[in-house]
């Protein structure tokens, strides 16, 4: 167990919802022959579920600020109507058709935003009648019709990287995908390790780094050469969850806005105390939130190849249920964006094994609210009990590395750091503003 702490960090019961997934796979695995980790299959699970984990991204920040939004469904359902429309009636080029798609969701955020942080309306309440309202408006715009799209736009959704290069029996460029990123990491590390080693920070030991380093590059690198192996490369929908992966992960632990946004939802009235302009920050999430959702529209749209009446019914659910099994609080201040992934993962795969053994609808559903009940009331007892959370090994690294580039910038005092930190987040709150 020491061993483990020291590879990984923290305590074990903070890898939790890892263990779970890991766990699942290897279950579904055994009990469908092997089924679940077929290349296709795999495949399937990213695509099938992509468009869940975009609205996942915007949710986690949405509800680490102390709100929810109940309407990402319909706000997927109405724009991914209107670009079908859009580029079938109008002929619009695909790419154009995404862009104009983007815009109304950026405009639908601007007006929830406004209600949420400007007239001081709750976001529960907002999101509810946005839900209604981008409901029925994609009920008038569609006529309840099902509207196709062009094989172009389909890409998406349901498009994989195309093969290149010599016959090697890989998609090469799935391969070469998983090669940058365990280059990306390993390079990350060991240039951190090198700015901490300079300033005379206390650095881990190098055989646990690099026993890290080695498991994470085996598991990425392992599930880019299964992927590689099957008739497809790595889906497109995959490509773009993975850069919003990085830039929001990025937003959230290593900018002020990322810190502005776990303070007001940790305590809004401290926050403003500190300077933080609490309703530019509701604008921010609400507004985001709208933008991600008619992504995942889209999304959703291009892989089924038409947009139809029904779509983004209880999407919302979904994204909800995979934040808080990632571990984020329901009274706001505690989240991340991988660990909301992870969540999301986890529901994916208990979906996908239990298609595979032919369990109903009825049953699927059932499991799922009791597997959300389980994750959270854990969660719940381990707090009550104080001991970290399963998300306590996400925040607890981003404390620590806020807390290094702070210390490497000279603003915190060696001699009393949790006070130094307190005093430099105050001055950065105070200045940003």
């Amino acid at each position: 167990m020491n061993i483990v702490r020291k590879i990984f960090g923290g305590d074990i019961r903070q890898l939790g919802m890892v263990a779970a997934l890991v766990i699942l796979i290897a279950y579904f695995q055994i009990k469908t022959g092997g089924l679940t980790l077929d290349p296709n299959n795999v495949n399937n699970i990213i695509q099938g579920n992509a468009y869940i984990l975009v609205l996942a991204i915007g949710m986690v920040l949405v509800i680490i600020a102390g709100h929810i939004d109940l309407s990402v469904g319909s706000i997927s359902a109405f724009v991914g109507i209107v670009v079908a429309i859009a580029i079938r009636d109008w002929s619009l080029p695909w790419p154009v058709g995404i862009l104009l798609g983007l815009g109304l969701g950026a405009l639908v955020g601007v007006w929830q935003g406004f209600w949420v942080a400007r007239v001081g309306i709750p976001a529960f309440i907002v999101t509810l009648a946005g839900m209604l309202f981008f409901r029925g408006a994609n009920q008038y715009v569609g006529k309840s019709n099902t509207v196709p799209v062009p094989e172009g736009f389909q890409v998406i959704g349901s498009g994989s990287l195309p093969e290149v290069g010599p016959n090697t029996g890989y998609n090469n460029l799935t391969v070469l995908l998983g090669i940058l990123g365990c280059a990306a990491i390993v390079y990350g590390a060991l240039r951190s390790r090198a700015r901490l080693t300079k300033i005379g920070a206390q650095v881990e030991e190098a055989w646990a780094m690099w026993t890290r380093l080695a498991l994470v590059c085996l598991v990425i690198l392992g599930a880019m050469f299964l992927i590689a192996s099957g008739r497809k490369g790595f889906p497109v929908s995959g490509l773009i969850l993975v850069v919003l992966v990085l830039v929001y992960g990025f937003i959230a632990s290593k900018t002020v806005l990322g810190r502005h946004i776990y303070a007001v939802g940790g305590n809004r009235h401290a926050a403003e105390l500190s300077g933080v302009k609490s309703r530019q920050i509701n604008f921010f999430v609400m507004a985001n939130m709208a933008v991600l959702a008619s992504l995942a529209g889209m999304m959703f749209v291009a892989r089924s190849t038409a947009s139809g009446p029904f779509d983004g019914v209880g999407w919302e659910l979904d994204a909800i249920a995979a934040v808080f099994i990632g571990g984020a609080a329901v009274t706001g201040g505690v989240g991340t964006v991988v660990g909301s992934i992870v969540g999301g993962l986890v529901m994916a795969v208990l979906n996908n094994g239990l298609q595979l053994e032919g369990v109903g609808a009825d049953a699927t559903q059932m499991i799922k609210g009791l597997v959300l009940l389980i994750a959270v009331a854990f969660d719940v007892y381990n707090k009550s009990q104080g001991k970290p959370s399963i998300l306590g090994l996400f925040q607890r690294n981003r404390d620590r590395n806020r807390r290094l580039a702070e210390a490497e910038s000279g603003t915190v005092d060696t001699q009393n750091p949790a006070q130094s930190s307190v005093t430099s987040t105050s001055s950065t709150l105070g200045s940003d503003s």
